[in-house]
């Protein structure tokens, strides 16, 4: 899997919720992670939400978008309460 992202969304990102890319991008290697399409986002192009474990023992959420065989990542941040309740019973 190829990974790619815009520099200046990931220092925007980094700012606001406290987490990069390069860590957002390890909850992929999570075999418990959970993804779901995220319509309500998809206009120009379909997006994703995946919620997982990262290489930094943090529950993170991912929007990203396929580009090819390349995921394009455009945002990330912590996963809410519920999101822990979704990532944990695995729905």
């Amino acid at each position: 899997m190829e990974f790619e992202w815009d520099p200046e969304k990931e220092r925007i990102n980094s700012a606001k919720h406290g987490i990069n890319f390069t860590e957002a991008v390890t909850v992929f290697g999570d075999p418990l992670e959970l993804t779901i399409a995220d319509p309500d986002h998809s206009e120009a192009e379909f997006r994703f939400v995946s919620i997982g474990m990262s290489s930094a023992g943090r529950l993170v959420v991912v929007g990203y978008t396929e580009r090819g065989e390349r995921m394009r990542i455009i945002t990330a941040r912590l996963a809410s309460a519920r999101e822990h309740n979704q990532y944990e019973s695995g729905t």
